[in-house]
Parts: C-alpha cells; structure tokens; sequence
C-alpha cells in the first residue's frame, strides 16, 4: 500500500467525497481496492511483536482495522472536520457502542425523548440493565436538558432533525449545557446527512451515523460510523470495538466509499424534491399538518436557518382519517415503496407508528407528534413530477 494519504480538508465536500482517504496499491488502481482478508503475515517474527505492541504501523487483523475500511474512515474523518473515527456493521452498532463505551455503572445520561425506536430501546432499556442511569427530556426545551444535569452526567444524545417527526434541535445551545455540567454530546446526524449539518462544528463532541442510509443511499449493506476526537476514540471507542467485535465487514466499507462519491449529488436532488413534494402537500385538502426543514411554517425555522445548510430529504405528513386513513394512501402508492428504511435512491414511505415506533405506548407516540395518520416520506432520486403525481393520485383515491 501507499503511505497514508495526503490531507484533502482543504477541498470543497464534493471534492473531498470523491479523494479523501484513498490508498493505492502498487498496481494503481483508480477505484479504491477491496481487500477481503481476516489477517495479515509479518515478513518477521520480530515485526509481529513490534505490530502487536504498536511500535510498528500497520494491520493486524481486520475485527480491529483493514485497507479498505481505513479507507471509508479517513474519507468520512475530512468530511465531517472530525479527527479520528471507527466505523461499525450498522448504524446502531454505532449508536451503542459511541453512548455505552465510555460508560460504567453509576454514570447518568440524558437523552431527548424523540428518538428512533432502537435508540430509544438503548437508551431506555439496555442501559439501566448495567446501572446506568437515564433521563428522557423534550430536546426541544433547553431549560429540560439543564434541570436534567447530575454530578454524574456524563453524556447527553440527542438525534436532530428528529426520526420521524422532523423537529430540530438546539445543537450548540445543548452543547453548552452538556459541557457546563461535565458531559459530552453525541449527536444523531441521519436525518441531516453531512451535506446539511455539522455537528461536531457546532459543538457536539461525537457524531454517530447509519451509513445505511444515505452514506450508501442504494439499498445495498449496512454501516455505521462514529467520529470524535482522537482522544475520545483511542481512549474508549477503539478498545472497545477490538474487544467486542461489531465491526463493518470490507466489503460494505468498500461498497459505502462508493457511496459517498454521489452522496452530495444524491443528497442535493433529494432535497429539491422533497422540499418540492412539501409545497405541493402542504395546501393539500386531505392533509392535516406538514412538516419539512427549509419551510417557512417550520416549528423551528430560525434555527434551521441558522445551524442547518440546507432542508432534508425526508417530509413528514399526516392523513386526515388516522390509520385507515394513511394506510389507504400508502397502499395506493405505485412509485414510493413501503419501507422503514430512508435515505434511498427509491423513494420510500413509513407508518412509523406501527414501524418504527410501534414499541412506544399510544400516548408517548401522541406526546411527540406521531399520529396513527402520519406518514414519514423519503425522497429518492425519481423525476419530481412522477412523485408529485404519484402523491396527490394516491391522496384522491384514499
């Protein structure tokens, strides 16, 4: 292999999409190679003992590192402005292990309560188990986070825009208080993609991602990544996952470098027509609310404004006539395809209320904002028109 690669940070994100990270062999290769190997040899027994105790660089096994994964780290390290990252096998690999890792029994976290379902699970469940203490907050009310903080706080987690919902949060303002009382942020970027927002540039201290999402964006694999400083990921990320294993495989490292070579493409057309589909639903008849970040009626607009760069790719909606209601507009959909995934290049539409969020009580799912008659849409990369009109046919029929 080469040596590392030259830094690319100074590039604009699509430049850096497209070279960041990439190591050649010696046969110089123009697409990023796959290496598909459990294990590497040592020319010594010597380098061996040198490579385990880490005096000399290099691969040791790929549970810890690979070529290949390497690769799809450092792109994603200069694309969100992080220092060190370790990627995962899914999105919630990442999000576990980034909260759980660098805790012990008796730490406490804080936690928005509008979460994705299995976040909510970790946060809620799984963590207690091992006592650590949790608290839900409305991430919507900074004066809930501060009265929330304890002497043993240690990590606020938040997801923002919000699954499915689409709320956004006060990144830097929460931030401030997470710092103040001792702990660290980890921010959810999903909804928001690396395109639209920068968190760890507006004061989170960890970012986690499904790169299943958007980052492949094709409906292939799974992935997950997380990104902090070198100190945060040495000191409890990297052990953690060498010990315990929930490490991507090369191929789908392989498969997500890819990914992001069309990510801002992909994420920028996305975004045009789902802020395009809003417009056309927000006046429409047989909806009751619309939600999309960018839109003047956006609960929170100024603060999309100011800390977001662009929308989202997602619009969120909800059907007069609840669950029979979105149901019938669902099933009369002939181009969006039933899904609880997002991100795609196809479009694709979610009841979370019985997907997604089906786990949480009647009342938690009112308390949020998701109704039996809302719909969570994710704009793939069809004409805008054939959507539109795939939409309001659906809407007429129902």
């Amino acid at each position: 292999m080469s040596k590392s690669p030259a830094s690319t940070a100074h590039y604009r994100p699509e430049t850096r999409l497209v070279h960041s990270g990439t190591l050649r062999s010696q046969y110089g290769e123009t697409s990023e190679a796959l290496f598909l190997t459990q294990g590497y040899v040592y020319n010594s027994a010597e380098e061996c003992e040198a490579r385990f105790k880490g005096e000399d660089p290099g691969f040791i096994y790929s549970r810890y590192s690979n070529p290949t994964i390497a690769m799809f780290e450092r792109r994603m390290i200069e694309l969100e402005g992080a220092e060190a990252a370790r990627s995962a096998a899914t999105g919630m690999a990442a999000v576990t292990t980034a909260i759980l890792a660098p805790l012990k029994a008796g730490d406490h976290v804080v936690a928005s309560r509008a979460l994705f379902g299995s976040c909510l699970y970790v946060v809620q469940d799984l963590l207690p188990r091992y006592g650590i203490e949790t608290t839900l907050v409305d991430g919507l009310d900074l004066d809930q986070w501060q009265r929330a903080v304890k002497p043993n706080t240690k990590t606020f987690f938040l997801e923002s825009p919000t699954n499915p919902t689409l709320d956004v949060l006060d990144i830097p303002g929460i931030a401030e208080i997470a710092h103040k009382g001792g702990a660290r942020l980890i921010v959810d970027n999903v909804f928001a993609t690396p395109i639209w927002q920068s968190p760890l540039a507006l004061g989170a201290d960890v970012v986690v991602y499904s790169a299943t999402k958007h980052i492949d964006g094709q409906g292939r694999c799974l992935g997950g990544i997380i990104l902090s400083s070198e100190a945060f990921i040495a000191e409890h990320i990297h052990n953690f996952m060498r010990q315990t294993g929930p490490s991507i495989s090369p191929f789908n490292a392989w498969v997500l470098l890819k990914g992001l070579e069309t990510l801002g493409v992909r994420v920028r057309a996305q975004t045009e027509t789902a802020a395009r589909i809003a417009d056309v639903l927000a006046s429409h008849p047989k909806i009751s609310r619309l939600v999309f970040p960018g839109r003047a009626d956006h609960p929170q607009a100024a603060l999309v404004k100011k800390q977001m760069r662009g929308g989202s790719t997602l619009v969120g909606f909800e059907v007069k006539g609840g669950k029979q209601g979105a149901f019938r507009v669902l099933n009369e959909l002939k181009l969006a395809k039933i899904s609880n995934n997002l991100g795609d290049a196809k479009s694709l539409v979610t009841h979370p209320a019985t997907t997604t969020h089906q786990r949480l009580k009647p009342e938690d799912r009112a308390a949020l904002g998701i109704s039996e008659g809302f719909i969570r849409f994710s704009a793939g990369l069809e004409h805008a028109d054939d959507l539109i009109e795939d939409l309001t046919a659906a809407l007429e029929k129902a």
